[in-house]
Parts: structure tokens; sequence; C-alpha cells
């Protein structure tokens, strides 16, 4: 028997186990090894076999730990729908709304479903602690002088250095220091567009990079957007002629928590090579991934310096510091001036502390422990809303960060569902939040990444219960 079939033969055994909940939700598989004697068969058959497996998100592997059945193997709800191309009135994003769920970002009393902000007991506040004291004893000027313009050199050193996904293509003077990843988008989409311009976006997109557009008096032009794979890159290359820039989250994507494939990455990055339009690559999420390894960002596979890639400690270390960065391509020189002009430098006492926490913080260590808690919060939010929400409900399959995506029944208005939830303390992003049009009225977005309590099961079933009464 040939090795393709034999181990596709392999592979449909294991999943009439996961079909028949043989295997169920959780469970670990054999080994490797232990699989290749299972079966008698060549160690890479049964590599083959898994890999087949997982491409249809049966398992999942597990760094360090070895391959499990997924919770996709048996998801009981529906994806949310791929919206399609708009070309009805605009009617702007919803400042009101957006104000209005931003309003609680103070109110410790609140369980914050809603921002797109990790708990403190996700963050390494001890070890920035530390750090915070070195650089204190070590600065002479108390952090009182200016900075290169291009961002601290040790911060755009120690970036450099953590960024292993690029394989050494970026180097500390690819780099250019920001306040946070939103003023690294904000700056990119100015260096590359005029007022009047098209840019492309995910539909959903993240309602910052909406109000970006917004303010610069661009055109934001919304891509149908798959739940799983992303951009719908046959849509996109229809309109990519009239576009002056794209901007996308392709790794964890916000809201939909998505994982654009490589091979959706790599022709991307030859769609606009080849039409010669840049790509702001927000890859603010790329850390937090819970397969076996960091997913490459578009920017790896840029030869052209087109792919302006954005990230910040935001999510993982820090939300309060603001430092993010840019690696711009051949924007660099655009983007330094436009910073001098408007901010001449980023604060010098939060680089440094950044970069040192990155050199002697055990940064590797402290994501590890930051992705364990997250898909373990991703497990239980999923089970929770399976448990407490309506049979009808769609949610998303995220496959890292932190943000879950629903899609309720057609009769619900999360705008009006907001008001009641907040009235229990409860908040969640709806989902006019965005898009510029009239759209996502029955669709919500949850944070998962805070401490998973009694409390926060209990909102769940609430806000479930909440659902069910409007319907």
């Amino acid at each position: 028997m040939g090795k393709e079939v034999l181990y596709l033969k392999i592979a449909k055994i294991m999943m009439e186990q996961i079909q028949t909940e043989t295997l169920q939700f959780g469970d670990k598989l054999p080994s490797l090894r232990s699989a290749q004697k299972l079966y008698n068969v060549s160690l890479n058959t049964i590599k083959l076999a898994y890999m087949e497996l997982e491409s249809r998100s049966l398992i999942e592997s597990r760094p360090k730990f070895g391959y499990y059945v997924s919770h996709t193997s048996q998801r009981k709800l529906d994806l949310p729908s791929v919206t399609k191309m708009k070309d009805s009135k605009i009617e702007g994003t919803k400042e009101d709304l957006i104000d209005k769920v931003f309003g609680t970002i103070s109110d410790s009393g609140i369980t914050q479903f809603a921002l797109a902000i990790p708990g403190k007991n996700f963050l390494p506040l001890a070890k920035m602690k530390k750090s915070i004291i070195n650089v204190i004893k070590s600065k002479n000027d108390f952090g009182t002088n200016y900075e290169p313009v291009q961002g601290n050199h040790n911060l755009r050193r120690e970036i450099a250095k953590w960024s292993l996904v690029m394989e050494g293509k970026i180097t500390e003077d690819d780099l250019v220091i920001t306040s946070g990843a939103m003023n690294a988008i904000y700056n990119s989409l100015m260096a590359v567009t005029q007022p009047g311009d098209s840019v492309a976006i995910e539909s959903p997109a993240y309602f910052g990079i909406l109000q970006a557009i917004q303010l610069l008096g661009l055109k934001a032009v919304e891509i149908p957007t798959h739940p799983v794979y992303g951009v719908d890159l046959d849509a996109l290359k229809k309109v990519l002629p009239k576009l002056s820039a794209c901007c996308f989250v392709t790794n964890f994507n916000n809201p939909m928590g998505f994982q654009m494939p490589n091979e959706h990455k790599k022709e991307l990055v030859r769609l606009i090579t080849h039409y010669n339009v840049p790509l702001i690559e927000d890859d603010i999420y790329g850390n937090l991934y819970f397969g076996a390894e960091r997913p490459k960002p578009c920017k790896f596979y840029d030869e052209a310096g087109l792919v302006m890639w954005v990230g910040s400690v935001s999510k993982t270390m820090a939300p309060g510091y603001r430092v993010g960065w840019v690696a711009p391509g051949q924007f660099k020189d655009r983007i330094i001036r436009q910073k001098l002009v408007q901010t001449v430098c980023s604060p010098s006492l939060y680089s440094d502390v950044i970069a040192d926490f990155l050199e002697y913080g055990r940064y590797d260590h402290h994501l590890r422990m930051f992705r364990n808690k997250v898909y373990s919060n991703y497990l239980q939010i999923q089970r929770a809303v399976t448990s407490y929400f309506p049979d009808n409900t769609k949610i998303s399959e995220p496959k890292g960060g932190f943000m879950l995506w629903l899609e309720l029944d057609k009769r619900i208005c999360t705008e009006d569902l907001f008001d009641e939830a907040f009235s229990h303390k409860i908040n969640f992003a709806p989902g006019r939040m965005f898009s510029q049009y009239d759209q996502y009225r029955n669709c919500m977005r949850l944070n998962y990444a805070l401490e998973w309590t009694d409390r926060v099961e209990s909102d769940i079933e609430k806000l479930g219960n909440m659902i069910k009464n409007n319907i």
C-alpha cells in the first residue's frame, strides 16, 4: 500500500474516533513514537497523518505536551457569516458608541469583556517593577533627556533580537519606536496616503483603524473576511488597482481572531507587490499563539519593502506605557520626519524599562505563561458561550490572541443589549463599532484575557439569559 494512502487511512481511523466521540475534546493522542509502534508504520507516515488531522482543525499541537483533540472537532455552534462587499451609503463610525464603551475603562466594578486590554494577572508586574528600579538607578538624567527621533537604541536592538519570527530579516535600524501600535498605524497611513485615497481593511475591522482612516480624510474599503482564513484575496484583487494602501491584522485578528494561512500571506504580498500598494500589517497579537509556533507575518515574505510591520507591548506587558514600533520598509524616512514634527521623540524612561525587561525579564517565560492562561480562558469562554447562549449563536474560532466574535439571532440589537448588560455591571463591544456601514448590529466582541472567576462565569450566563429573553 502506498505511503500516501496509508497515512490517509490512519488519519481516517482517528477521524472516525473523534466523530464518534471515542476520542473527545481535550484527549491526548499517542505520541508520534507510540503511534508509529501502534500502527507499525514509519515515523514520517504518522507525521503526515497528524498533519492531515491538524489541517482539518481536528487536533492541535501544544508545544512540549503533544497532540490533543481540538475544540473545533466537536463544536456545536456555527462560524460567523462572511459579509458581502458593500456599495451602500457610508454611515461613518459610531463615535458615541465607542465613547460609551471606552467610558467604562476605569470602572473596576465592571466585568470588562469590552476592551482589548489584558487583566493585571496576565502582566509581569513584579518583574516590570524590577526593570523600573534598574533603569532609575542606571540613568543619570532620570529619563529627562531627548532620545533619537527613530527611538531608543537599546529598545530597538532588543525588539530586533526578540523578533525571532523574522529570522534575522529585521535589524534595529529597520525599526522606528512609536507611541503604541495605533500611533504606528496612524503614522503609516499618513506616510503613504493623501486625503481622498482609498484603504482596504477587513470587515469587520478594528474600530481604531476605522477612526484613523476617517480622521485622515481617507475612504475605507471593507473587504469580505472569513472567520478562519481571513481576507478574501479574490475580492481584494478586484479593488487593488484603486487602492493607496491596505491595513490588515493578519495574525489573531481583532475582532475575528483568525490566523491568515501562510499561503494566503504569500499571495497577499505578491499581489501588493504587483500593484505597488503598501500593506500596513498590525501584528500586535502575533506572540499570543495557541499552536506550536509563532506564525510568520506578511513582512517575512516582503522583498520590496512595501509591508509596514507594526508591533507593541500593549497586549503582553504594559498597556499604559504606550510603547510600540513599526518596521516601515521603504517608508522609514517619511515616518521619522513625521515623528519629529509630531512628538520629537518617545519618552525615554518607558523605552528603557521595556528594553531592560526584554533583556533581563525572561520575556520568553512570561509569554509562555501568558499564552497558557489565555488558551485556558479561551476554552472556558467557548464552553460557557456554548452552554449559556442560544443554540443559533455563531462563534469564531481564534487560533490565538484574546478576542471572541459572536453573531447572534438577527432579532438582537447589541447596542440595546449593551445598556441592559451595563446595568448588571457587564460590558462588551457591540458589533456596530466594527464597520462604517449599518451592519453587525447582532454581533459582539468579547475579551477573554481576564481572570476567570465564578463571577465571570456567572456574568457570561447572565449575558446569555439576556439574549434569550430578547429573542
